[in-house]
């Protein structure tokens, strides 16, 4: 298990238990009621941790290397229906964004997400979650699939944006993420969008215009992250702390501001410590929500949906005062 700084007490309380339970093995020293007393303030001290959480540990818990990915998500979700689809038609087949249908009880839904990858290699050729145009351009294609053929889509968002290379401003960037904005509003089917570790600046707006977008308890959703926030405004990455405070980026402060439809709770000490209460949870609420979304009428969803994103933010009019 890899311990986040601020797990430090955690830490120490769970080497402790592990002694303990090596020593009760390997001897006839009975030390139940110590590892329940242990495990009992472990509890107490994971939940005093994790319910006061700052803007910046919370970014952390987000990016942890055990937290579970979109392909997770999807093969836990899916019950391994998955049938993963390929390519942009145009460039080639973009490894950070991954997209296909699977059945979710018995009903078919195209699921679209960015994957950051589970080594070294694979998060090279995944580029850490940040798709090119053409990881965009994928996405779309299969959206528009979807819509075909009357398939509800779930997005899965987790990226720290949208790569920044060369290449990918030359093959259109900016371009390939405002059509998904302009075609994804408009899509006839029901869309569920959710962020289950990083959202950061377009790369996640990409695919994140939906009837209903949700996040997961310990994930972020932001236009810019807290280190880049601090290098425009510092010049430096030392007041990232600070950038995610003044960003309200965390799950609690989006849905108190109305950007977000709903928060996912996560298991005690983040969704790596129990990746598959986790998937459930996500599950039931994919579930809860396409039953919901199927009863209202497309034109009605499309409306709804532009009214929802036209309402966000605040529009002060100099010209009044």
């Amino acid at each position: 298990m890899t311990y986040l700084d601020f797990e430090k007490p955690i830490q120490d309380i769970e080497e402790e238990l592990v002694k303990l339970r090596e020593v009760a093995s390997k001897s006839k020293v009975d030390l139940t009621e110590k590892i329940k007393e242990l495990e009992s303030h472990m509890h107490e001290k994971t939940k005093e941790i994790y319910s006061n959480l700052t803007a910046w540990q919370c970014v952390q818990v987000s990016r942890h290397p055990e937290r579970p990915y979109t392909l997770a998500y999807i093969d836990a979700i899916t019950d391994k229906t998955f049938i993963e689809l390929h390519g942009d038609r145009t460039v080639g087949d973009d490894k950070a964004m991954v997209g296909g249908f699977g059945e979710i009880d018995g009903q078919t839904v195209m699921f679209i997400g960015q994957q950051k990858g589970l080594n070294t290699k694979m998060r090279q050729i995944r580029r850490f979650g940040m798709a090119n145009p053409e990881g965009y351009r994928k996405a779309l294609r299969l959206m528009k699939l979807a819509e075909k053929f009357n398939k509800p889509i779930v997005t899965l968002i987790d990226t720290p944006g949208a790569y920044p290379g060369l290449e990918a401003e030359e093959r259109g960037q900016g371009e390939a993420i405002a059509r998904n904005l302009l075609e994804m509003v408009q899509l006839k089917v029901p869309v569920i969008c959710i962020v289950i570790g990083e959202g950061a600046s377009g790369g996640a707006l990409g695919i994140g215009i939906g009837d209903k977008v949700l996040m997961l308890q310990n994930s972020w959703y932001s236009v810019i992250s807290p280190e880049n926030c601090s290098s425009i405004l510092w010049r430096t990455w030392a007041q990232k702390e600070k950038a995610a405070e003044a960003l309200k980026l965390t799950s609690h402060d989006m849905s108190k501001n109305g950007l977000v439809d709903g928060v996912i709770p996560e298991p005690l000490g983040g969704a790596h410590r129990n990746p598959e209460e986790v998937f459930t949870t996500v599950k039931e609420e994919i579930k809860k929500h396409l039953k919901t979304l199927a009863k209202v009428k497309p034109e009605k969803r499309i409306e709804q949906r532009i009214e929802k994103f036209s309402a966000m933010g605040v529009v002060h009019d100099l010209s009044e005062e």
